[in-house]
């Protein structure tokens, strides 16, 4: 494994994290946006905190209130709205097998090893999570090793959250080493949003960790707009595919969003240009809170027909549908 870092030096990445906006005013000031009639939507941050890192805005449109991007991150007075069948624990993860630790699938186990995130998507599936009953320490995180040595069946660890990359590198590090250590262990998955919202979170030291270890290493990226991937993006994505790790795309079919074949077109060849595979398009996730975000099946369904004929089979996420207690995500059929 890689030496560690010098921990006195604060990296980029957390100095940009701590720049996040927090405040929807401050915000909408940043990209020239009036900021007159806004506080209905502000009071939806007492439902989910806000949190937009610099470099993620920066990616938005100035002066457009409808910027796909900025749609996503900008707490809405819609989110007061209840609607039938949409709750707070839409995939039945509130009940898990230890704090921290997710067995949903066979040969999976889904960690969340660290519970906070870098920007808060309004449209979250985890918006209601019990965080506080699920954050993990290095003691939590041993018990979860065990556990791994405990069911042979697991061949695979997804790091999620929150976001995985959260964590500090000399964390992973760690991490890693002792799931080195399991023989039935063989790949490591990493979802994440991070490096999208700041790029710089794609470090040497990352890349290093992934790089001399004998995992085989998946990075799941969540992009749901061509608009998202920035050149600082680009340049970190070159880094980890040096580096041997897989990179894989899946993103959420939101209304007015990226519900519409144009966007999703580009969303696809735009991920390969960067050396990322389109890998699943979620159907969206029944939240409460969140239900203006919500596209209705048969209109999924006609947009994944047209990709079909746009699309290369290659660049064809798989529509899916994700529901709590099955055995696996449901593919949709057309």
């Amino acid at each position: 494994m890689i030496q560690q870092a010098n921990l006195s030096v604060e990296p980029q990445w957390q100095k940009e994290l701590k720049q996040s906006f927090s405040r929807l005013d401050d915000l909408l000031s940043f990209l020239q946006i009036s900021t007159e009639n806004i506080d209905q939507h502000s009071e939806a941050r007492r439902l989910f905190s806000m949190r937009v890192p610099k470099p993620f805005a920066k990616l938005m449109m100035p002066g457009d209130i409808d910027d796909p991007l900025l749609k996503q991150v900008m707490p809405s007075v819609q989110e007061f709205e209840t609607k039938a069948g949409f709750i707070t624990d839409p995939l039945d993860e509130h009940n898990s097998a230890q704090p921290g630790l997710l067995h949903k699938y066979k040969s999976r186990v889904l960690i969340m090893f660290k519970t906070g995130c870098a920007v808060n998507c309004r449209y979250c599936f985890r918006r209601h999570f019990p965080y506080a009953d699920n954050s993990v320490n290095k003691s939590q995180l041993k018990q979860h090793l065990q556990y791994l040595e405990d069911h042979s069946e697991i061949n695979e660890v997804i790091l999620s959250g929150g976001d995985p990359l959260m964590a500090k590198d000399d964390a992973t590090s760690w991490f890693v080493s002792q799931l080195e250590l399991i023989p039935n262990i063989k790949r490591l998955r990493i979802h994440t949003r991070l490096p999208v919202v700041i790029p710089s979170r794609i470090t040497q030291a990352l890349c290093d960790i992934l790089k001399n270890s004998r995992l085989k290493t998946i990075m799941v990226l969540h992009i749901n707009h061509e608009n998202e991937i920035s050149p600082e993006l680009a340049n970190g994505l070159l880094k980890l595919k040096q580096a041997n790790c897989t990179l894989l795309n899946q993103a959420v079919l939101l209304k007015n969003i990226n519900d519409n074949v144009a966007t999703q077109v580009n969303l696809s060849e735009r991920l390969f240009e960067v050396g990322i595979l389109p890998y699943y398009l979620h159907l969206f996730d029944k939240v409460d809170g969140a239900s203006h975000f919500n596209v209705d099946e048969a209109d999924a369904k006609r947009v994944y027909g047209q990709m079909l004929v746009e699309l290369p089979g290659f660049l064809m996420p798989k529509l899916v549908r994700e529901i709590g207690g099955e055995a696996s995500k449901t593919p949709i059929s057309l």
